[in-house]
């Protein structure tokens, strides 16, 4: 991965034969720009009865109330992290994929994202068929192949749906070039394709485009070095979305990987979870609590975690790769395994085969975890979280100098890794 590193430029001022160097200034958040978006607002509600009422009826002319529970479910869910609302809105879209005649390819394919949500890829892959075979809106299917190839690490076959939808004029096509683009590697031309794509979203003036482009962008951003960049991407998108968790997440990242302000971190995190829910915002809470050295919040975060995303049958398997991390540090490596065997069987990508081998790397089978990663990791992605993953893998097989050659790779990608994975990184 190539990791652009900024210039820093030095003047050289000559006074009364003594030169000194002035220092440039160096990016610093500052709270005011943020802390007003801490503040939870009001959440959106759906009237209890309304939900039973429209999936009751039978009507096809029900389908715009359908179609609208469906975008209320669905915006409650991305607001709070609530997997019912998620469940709702695959109800919902069961009904409308019944009822549906001239419109039934556009509920399929909400339905197969649906299930991407949820992990449910074989699912999602099925009822994207089923919409190409429908014949219409084509392009539209065509991005939804991509999109699910992309997450069952089918890389040939996106690449070939992505080609079929080519058109540089296209918000959608430019969008997932970007990410093709980024996952071979290839940062500056994900940012100059991601840039290209808010532009046109700006055009459009589509908040829902605006939002997806600024948080987008501002993460290839801050994964190359421009952190200011991604920071006042952060804010434009909370200026649209003041709720919206993801650049609320952007932003404690930068204060706890960039800054090493654990405190001002978790304060942004607590923010959020006032609200969402989601179970991977306490992780982060729990890595950043071991990073100021406050166990006893790190056991609480790890605590609260495991009654969401361990406990709650809901999820199914959307948290598998979370909990093969999190069973490893509470050393349960059998367990660890077994669930990393199952994420690959679900979506047999680098990052599933990346814990199949850690967790074989902690059964103490650090032959079977080389061989792993050295099949299905190594060359195949750029991500520095798996890649760290592989270089203690060859660090425990005695092969030093692919450690040497991945240490070097990794210690370009710090603000990605965050402080603790640093020190990791640095110790190989």
């Amino acid at each position: 991965m190539k990791v652009i590193i900024p210039r820093i430029c030095v003047f050289l001022v000559l006074t009364f034969l003594v030169s000194c160097v002035q220092e440039p200034e160096v990016f610093r958040t500052n709270k005011s720009d943020y802390d007003h978006f801490l503040v939870s607002g009001p959440l959106k509600t759906i009237p209890a009865n309304l939900q039973f009422e429209v999936e009751a009826n039978s009507d096809s002319m029900q389908l715009p109330g359908l179609w609208n529970l469906t975008d209320d479910n669905m915006q409650i869910f991305r607001e709070t992290g609530d997997v019912k609302f998620l469940k709702n809105s695959e109800r919902t879209l069961k009904k409308a994929v019944e009822l549906a005649t001239t419109e039934k390819s556009g509920f399929i394919r909400a339905l197969s994202r649906n299930y991407m949500l949820q992990h449910r890829f074989k699912e999602a892959l099925l009822l994207a068929e089923e919409a190409r075979a429908l014949g219409t809106d084509v392009e539209a299917t065509q991005s939804l192949l991509f999109d699910l190839h992309m997450e069952l690490g089918n890389y040939g076959l996106a690449n070939k749906y992505l080609d079929s939808i080519k058109d540089v004029s296209s918000y959608e096509y430019l969008v997932r070039l970007a990410r093709w683009n980024n996952f071979k590697g290839h940062s500056d031309s994900a940012i100059k394709l991601m840039e290209k794509a808010t532009e046109k979203a700006e055009i459009s003036q589509n908040e829902d485009l605006l939002l997806c482009s600024y948080v987008n962008l501002a993460d290839y951003y801050g994964a190359t070095g421009h952190i200011e960049k991604a920071y006042k991407l952060y804010l434009k998108a909370l200026q649209i979305s003041p709720q919206d968790a993801n650049a609320k997440k952007g932003i404690a990242w930068i204060v706890y990987s960039y800054e090493r302000n654990g405190m001002e971190a978790l304060r942004i995190l607590d923010s959020i979870t006032q609200k969402n829910k989601s179970p991977e915002y306490y992780l982060l809470k729990a890595e950043i609590a071991a990073f100021i050295d406050d166990d006893m919040l790190r056991v609480q975060a790890l605590d609260d975690y495991y009654k969401m995303a361990g406990k709650n049958t809901d999820y199914g398997d959307m948290y598998n790769a979370y909990n093969v991390d999190f069973l490893l540090s509470m050393d349960v490596e059998q367990r660890a395994y077994e669930l990393a065997q199952e994420e690959v069987s679900i979506r047999p990508t680098p990052e599933s085969y990346g814990w199949l081998a850690y967790s074989l790397l902690h059964l103490g089978e650090k032959e079977r975890a080389m061989e792993v990663i050295e099949e299905h990791v190594i060359d195949v992605t750029y991500e520095p979280a798996i890649l760290q993953r592989a270089a203690e893998i060859y660090k425990a097989n005695g092969k030093q100098d692919k450690v040497k050659a991945l240490k070097e790779e990794l210690m370009g990608a710090t603000y990605e890794l965050g402080p603790i994975k640093e020190a990791e990184v640095a110790s190989l």
